[in-house]
């Protein structure tokens, strides 16, 4: 997702994500406080590369993106997430991926 020059291609999330072991992807889905966690060292690392919050919220679009195409909710608070996705316009996912960010920095 990131190349030498320390540039964000957020078309790979996907490629990323379908990577992970499924064991890895049930330890971080199976708790939402988990899934939080792992999000946010994923965002402090993303804001020590010098990501801004806008670039950080395209790819927590991704990520929502793809978790709402490939995997199934393990829990209420990330069903309602993925009801919340199904139905939002896109300007909406967009608002939402912020808050997301907002929610585990």
């Amino acid at each position: 997702m990131v190349d030498e020059e320390r540039n964000v291609d957020t078309s790979k999330v996907e490629e990323t994500a379908s990577r992970m072991s499924e064991s890895k992807k049930d330890e971080i889905l199976s708790n939402f406080e988990e899934f939080k966690s792992y999000l946010h060292g994923k965002v402090q690392i993303g804001e020590k590369m010098g990501m801004s919050e806008e670039t950080l919220a395209k790819t927590a679009e991704k990520v929502a993106d793809y978790l709402a195409n490939h995997e199934e909710p393990r829990n209420s608070e990330e069903n309602l997430l993925k009801e919340l996705w199904k139905v939002g316009e896109q300007e909406e996912r967009h608002k939402l991926a912020h808050m997301l960010v907002k929610l585990v920095k």
